[in-house]
């Protein structure tokens, strides 16, 4: 028998609802900070594969969850281009060398995934060991938009200034990173399915901050375009697209290639089944402040998610966006539990 969270991404009969969390490796776990401090830094964290490994197994040890998820950044792909990243505590990323010019995009080199990325393809080759076929790996990638707005800003960003600025006035400067981005990101992505890579997942985490016609030409364009590159490459990985804040464009976004799409809390997941889920699986959508809340509300909660998605099969359980730093591991125990248990009831006339 497949696993359960392989068959919902088709869209396959399953006995219950499959669940994972983004950001399910992190500092919500006291397991997670101290390997983070035996690591000394969060970069040393994603670079030494067998902590990268250990982090990525740690929730599996405590909850029943039905993925795991590499543990990595979406900066990888820029650190290695040259651009110079570093993690500021309390602050965020940061890079040494910023693009804001033809000759910044001329220096930019082309990573080979195993060569300058190879210590994340060793780590999913060594989770992928570990599993033993537990359960399956995610791997991913941060969508070329989303990356582009960090190595133009340099750093967080809450206007997004330069890239606006690029975008409206040297719109052509943008489309050639965007481009060089997209050939990176599709090597990653092949590179790490080959690795042993069972799912695909693109996050757009700042694609919503875009308007409807500057996303599809600035971001979904680009993802697109990694999808018909992984597919003529034969990767069968199902691809997860994620565009937080992307409720406005959920069509487009299901007609991208992708098997799955993501939905942040901000959309009414029984909706978003009716505009696209006889096309793809649908993923989502809890509001990860529940997690911050009574075991009670976290079970209420789940049921209502479960509720508005409904019979049938195409539905993977997950937060609206990562799980928080302060939530209560045992609220995401709560959870796990209550979709597993819960969901059985819609999946009986689809087994």
């Amino acid at each position: 028998m497949q696993h359960r969270f392989l068959r919902a991404l088709r869209r396959q009969p399953v006995d219950a609802t499959p669940i994972w969390v983004m950001r399910q490796a992190g500092r919500y776990l006291p397991e997670y900070r101290a390997t983070r401090q035996q690591a000394g830094s969060f970069l040393t964290l994603c670079k030494t594969a067998e902590l990268a490994c250990e982090v990525t197994l740690q929730p599996l040890r405590r909850f029943d969850l039905d993925a795991a998820i590499l543990f990595s950044d979406i900066l990888t792909i820029p650190d290695a281009m040259g651009l110079g990243l570093s993690v500021v505590e309390n602050e965020g990323p940061r890079f040494e060398r910023c693009i804001r010019s033809a000759a910044d995009l001329g220096r930019l080199g082309d990573p080979d995934p195993e060569t300058e990325l190879r210590y994340v393809m060793d780590a999913v080759r060594l989770v992928r060991r570990e599993l033993d076929n537990r359960v399956p790996l995610i791997g991913f990638a941060g969508s070329p938009w989303t990356l582009a707005t960090y190595m133009v800003e340099g750093s967080s960003s809450k206007e997004f200034t330069h890239i606006k600025g690029m975008l409206y006035c040297t719109p052509a400067l943008l489309h050639a990173l965007l481009r060089r981005l997209a050939q990176s990101v599709a090597r990653y992505l092949m590179a790490q399915a080959a690795a042993g890579a069972q799912v695909l997942m693109v996050f757009d985490t700042w694609g919503g901050m875009l308007t409807p016609s500057t996303y599809r030409e600035f971001s979904l364009a680009y993802m697109t375009e990694i999808i018909a590159t992984l597919r003529q490459s034969r990767v069968e990985a199902p691809i997860i697209v994620f565009t937080k804040g992307g409720g406005l464009w959920l069509e487009d976004i299901a007609a991208s290639g992708c098997d799955a799409v993501g939905i942040d809390w901000t959309m009414d997941l029984g909706e978003a089944r009716a505009r696209i889920g006889k096309q793809v699986a649908l993923q989502g959508n809890l509001d990860p402040a529940v997690l911050t809340a009574t075991p009670e509300v976290v079970r209420r909660e789940a049921a209502s998610v479960l509720a508005r998605y409904g019979n049938g099969p195409g539905h993977v359980f997950n937060l609206g966006h990562g799980i928080q730093p302060h939530a209560d591991p045992e609220n995401l125990r709560v959870l796990v539990d209550s979709v597993h248990e819960l969901s059985r009831a819609y999946h009986r006339d689809s087994n």
